[in-house]
């Protein structure tokens, strides 16, 4: 019956496709091949659907063709099928589950939860960091030819469901002996909501620090209002707000967190597209919070979208310090659309310009390599700007803060360690052996422990491609090529003797930034994400820079030009 009505459907399709070619005229091109074009996408489905000797799945080979069709745009503008319930998930901030984030096990070819969420139903059942997802309500979870993501994306699926629905989790726990241990839960999922602001306190005596992880949120302003509200009455005097891990999210909302610092009636965005629906003017409706506290924004490449917004209409009004490091650089915003049989589309309807006149668009997604690959604008081409109070900025390739802070380059061994989840099983082997911790404030991994570390490294026979090796080789290669191999193969001979690798020498060398990181996923374990920020936070070049500023109220007024 599916297959007649959708075939009946592109008939229908076809004949009012014929009927309305004729209503352009002759000379409109663009109008004729759009129709042409569709015909024949038409008549390709049709004919696979009659003849190709196999049944082809009709929703699957049509939203092939949608993605495809969807790749000569940009990676925003998306289709969600009936059943997808991503979009609803993302504009609301809530969803039904147990409350973890799992990532693919590699070792097990399994999924693991990696951090349950703080008071929800899969902490309070008992679910840990480590645990392997064997069963979910009986049905085995193994990856059965699909790719890692699609795996995960099916694990996840069947955690979700409505509220106060039961799930049985079957998993088996790492044990000190090696052999695992099979566990099973009874969960109740309950609404998830994404906690914009999930963590705020003062930092000094006089500085409060606001971390906001989201402004797809809606009302997400009330909880960024909350807490200025709250760090003012514990004496507040300057402001630092980290939009560092912060994608993005409603225009709307961006616009009123930056209201609480501007005065009412202040043109914040410019929105300008093809359609006259598509260019609008977003300004500030309230009256301000507060005009004069001094502000420090946190950024860097992870800021995107709506804390682009955000952070770059502060310091076109001069009402901010920008500390970090160059935003991601998304100066483009999407509508949703509705479209038949419940299915939507996410697409990108105009490009949005701040109060200083730029658009902050890094990639120009019209313009196409020959290989189909897409350059940032170069800052050679981008052009100035002004804020209002003089001073210059540019549009094209984000935000540039107005303290740059060099990010600290990660060393190569500490990529594998954690990408090859030996950081992760250290993690769970420690809380095995650790019941409780130190506070917080507190907590830090000790010599010993570290020494505990070096040893399950080589356990584990942890072997990780050394840049220097892989450059030196290929040096040889081009010296032997061009004839010089004879003259320098003794001093190759003692620079290969050099770089010659050594475990021991490389987990010492880099003990500080190894560390750290152990710290980080182990402190996850006992205080959730509120621990992972703070510890993160207990060394952070960006945050004592900014405090560096605030605390300097001369050098703080001569960056703004004030």
């Amino acid at each position: 019956m599916r297959r007649t009505f959708i075939r009946l459907t592109l008939c229908a399709v076809i004949g009012l496709l014929g009927v309305f070619i004729y209503s352009f005229s002759i000379g409109d091109d663009r109008n004729f091949q759009v129709i042409k074009n569709l015909d024949i996408f038409n008549a390709v489905y049709k004919e696979l659907d009659m003849f190709y000797v196999d049944t082809i799945n009709p929703e699957k080979t049509i939203q092939y063709g949608i993605e495809g069709m969807l790749s000569q745009t940009d990676p925003y503008t998306e289709y969600y099928p009936e059943d997808d319930k991503t979009l609803k998930e993302m504009t609301s901030g809530k969803f039904g589950g147990v409350g973890s984030y799992i990532r693919y096990y590699k070792e097990r070819d399994r999924i693991v939860i990696s951090e349950p969420n703080e008071d929800s139903p899969a902490a309070k059942a008992g679910l840990k960091a480590g645990d392997l997802i064997l069963e979910v309500d009986g049905k085995p979870m193994t990856r059965d030819g699909d790719d890692p993501q699609d795996f995960m994306d099916r694990v996840s699926k069947s955690l979700r469901g409505d509220p106060e629905t039961v799930c049985m989790v079957k998993v088996e726990r790492p044990t000190l002996d090696g052999k695992g241990e099979i566990k099973e839960f009874k969960i109740t999922r309950q609404t998830i909501k994404t906690i914009p602001v999930p963590y705020y306190a003062m930092v000094t005596d006089s500085i409060g620090f606001i971390y906001m992880t989201t402004f797809a949120v809606e009302n997400c302003s009330k909880d960024i209002k909350k807490a200025i509200v709250e760090l003012k009455q514990q004496g507040a005097k300057a402001l630092v707000v980290d939009l560092r891990t912060n994608g993005g999210g409603l225009l709307g909302e961006a616009v009123n967190c930056v209201n609480f610092f501007v005065p009412k009636n202040q043109e914040i965005v410019v929105t300008k597209g093809k359609m006259r629906q598509a260019t609008q003017a977003y300004k500030t409706t309230n009256e301000p919070m507060d005009l004069d506290i001094p502000i420090a924004v946190l950024v860097g490449g992870a800021t995107a979208s709506a804390s682009e917004i955000f952070s770059g209409s502060l310091q076109d009004l001069d009402r901010a310090v920008i500390v970090g490091s160059r935003t991601f650089g998304k100066g483009l915003v999407q509508t949703i659309r509705p479209l038949p049989y419940n299915a939507s589309m996410k697409v990108t309807t105009s490009k949005y310009y701040i109060p200083s006149g730029r658009c902050i668009q890094a990639i120009d997604y019209s313009k196409r390599n020959a290989d189909g690959s897409i350059a940032r604008v170069p800052d050679s081409l981008t052009n100035v700007f002004h804020t209002i109070g003089g001073r210059e900025v540019r549009d094209g390739g984000g935000i540039r803060p107005d303290v740059e802070v060099k990010a600290e380059q990660l060393p190569n061994i500490l990529y594998y360690l954690i990408n090859d989840y030996i950081i992760f099983d250290y993690a769970t082997r420690y809380c095995l052996k650790h019941s409780t911790v130190a506070p917080l404030e507190q907590f830090e991994i000790t010599d010993e422990d570290y020494v505990d570390f070096k040893e399950m490294v080589k356990e584990k026979k942890f072997t990780y491609d050394r840049q220097s090796e892989a450059i030196l080789k290929n040096l040889k290669e081009i010296a032997q090529f061009e004839g010089y191999m004879d003259d320098a193969s003794e001093e190759f001979k003692a620079l290969e003797n050099k770089l010659t690798h050594n475990l021991d020498r490389d987990l010492d060398h880099f003990k500080k930034e190894i560390k750290s990181a152990i710290e980080d996923e182990v402190v996850k374990r006992y205080y959730y994400q509120r621990g992972g920020i703070v510890q993160q936070l207990k060394d952070d070049p960006d945050l004592k820079k900014a405090i560096e500023i605030l605390n300097n109220p001369e050098e703080y007024r001569r960056i703004l030009g004030k």
